[in-house]
């Protein structure tokens, strides 16, 4: 007797597959990036995945760049609201912080979200929150709305320069090597400066100083008419 098991199964004998919604799509989107890093997460991969052809996400994402900001929107729902303790300067380095956070844990797309424009409503409600902070410290409407620029601005690329395998070791180890040799008669504030340059230490207090003095610069410079 012939043995049948492995003859092709009849697609009605198929369990059916789950529907596709955008939610679903981009939910598997994060759980690539988790697995396999931003660079993964693109439309073919995620067909794979899905057990479907990459036109049918299409109806859902217009591209791999639409779907990176999406994933972006997603992770941002882990930011979390305002703190209630501390004054505003406080409360709104907090949330900075955890922003930086975020995207420490996920390094490509720490950089993917230096270009990115996400318009989701996590995004929104970051973006609400922030300017909600500033409010609350009289921060006059215009230079709220640069500085939230300038502030997401900082913690990304913070993030972005420093995430676990954004440079090389080589790269850093041939700065290090170009600075800590560098002639005082040619670059006298470098040979000077090279240790504070090149330090590695105390990152948190380094992104601290950072939000600080961005904050207080957006205090205090009116917005040119």
């Amino acid at each position: 007797m012939t043995d049948r098991t492995d003859a092709p199964r009849s697609r009605r004998e198929r369990p059916a597959k789950p529907a596709l919604t955008r939610t679903g799509i981009v939910s598997a989107a994060i759980a690539i990036l988790r697995a396999e890093g931003l660079q993964k997460v693109t439309m073919r991969r995620l067909a794979q995945e899905l057990d479907t052809g990459p036109a049918s996400l299409y109806v859902y994402v217009r591209n791999t760049a639409e779907l990176h900001a999406a994933v972006l929107d997603e992770l941002l729902g882990t930011v979390g609201p305002a703190p209630t303790e501390g004054d505003w300067r406080e409360r709104l380095e907090r949330v900075l912080t955890a922003y930086t956070a975020m995207l420490f844990e996920h390094p490509t797309l720490a950089r993917s979200a230096l270009t990115a424009r996400p318009s989701g409503p996590n995004y929104l409600n970051l973006i609400e929150t922030l300017l909600a902070l500033l409010a609350e410290g009289e921060v006059p409407p215009a230079q709220a709305a640069l500085g939230v620029d300038l502030l997401l601005l900082h913690a990304t690329a913070t993030a972005a320069e420093h995430g676990a395998d954004s440079a090389p070791d080589e790269d850093w180890d041939a700065l290090r090597r170009t600075v800590e040799g560098i002639s005082e008669r040619t670059h006298p504030h470098i040979a000077a400066l090279a240790d504070v340059l090149l330090s590695t230490e105390d990152p948190q207090g380094r992104l601290s100083w950072g939000f600080r003095t961005l904050i207080a610069g957006i205090e205090r410079n009116a917005v040119a008419d």
